[in-house]
């Protein structure tokens, strides 16, 4: 978990580049988050507000060993089409739909925008099927999730995540979803013994502040890292 900072140290705040070294081809695989940063000048006696960017990487899920249609999406680099598998006959269409019978027409219209997608292209068509998934995740895990499908909801993210990265289209995520995806980045960080990095903690340490003012970073709950 990220850890309550003070934000009154003008210039180590005035150092933090506003993006990390990364090229391109990297900055595909991470999450941008704007942090906007206020500090006051003393001898001109007023305050300051900049912008720059918490770089989050996105650390995909593993698939357990019997998530096929997980493994299968992640190997040919596709979304989980909900909508698709509960036209399917037998258990597997059965328990999606079972699973997800009040949210189907959702499902239905990210299907219908990632078809337009790929015929058009157009990235921006996107932009609301990654919104529509960040509201379903509300509604997880299910009975499909745990029995059949596994962490897809979050392989879906990254997906679209990704896309539009890649697109250069601006989006901002849900705090609680940013939350997620610092909380599994320093997850594995720790668990690979991978070095800090104290710009990214700061930033972070920023975030947590910004996105729940009233709760300190150490008071956030394991639960609030999950979907």
């Amino acid at each position: 978990q990220g850890r309550k900072v003070l934000t009154d140290d003008v210039k180590k705040l005035k150092s933090l580049k506003v993006t990390p070294d990364l090229d391109e081809e990297e900055k595909i695989n991470y999450y941008k988050e704007p942090i906007w940063i206020e500090y006051y000048i003393p001898k001109e006696s007023r305050f300051a507000l900049e912008t720059k960017y918490l770089f989050v990487k996105l650390i995909d899920p593993i698939p357990r060993e019997n998530d096929e249609i997980l493994k299968k999406a992640m190997e040919e680099d596709k979304v989980v089409e909900i909508h698709k598998l509960a036209e399917m006959r037998g258990k597997v269409g059965e328990l999606v739909r079972q699973s997800y019978q009040n949210s189907l027409t959702m499902f239905e219209t990210i299907s219908e925008q990632l078809e337009q997608y790929e015929e058009t292209g157009n990235a921006n068509l996107l932009l609301p099927a990654i919104y529509i998934t960040e509201t379903l995740m509300h509604f997880e895990p299910t009975l499909a999730t745990l029995e059949l499908l596994g962490d897809y909801c979050l392989h879906n993210l990254h997906w679209f995540i990704r896309r539009l990265n890649k697109a250069n289209i601006e989006f901002s995520l849900e705090d609680r979803n940013v939350l997620l995806l610092v909380k599994r980045r320093n997850f594995y960080w720790e668990e690979n013994e991978l070095p800090e990095d104290e710009d990214f903690d700061l930033f972070a340490a920023l975030f947590f502040e910004q996105a729940y003012p009233h709760r300190g970073a150490e008071e956030l709950e394991e639960r609030d890292f999950l979907y």
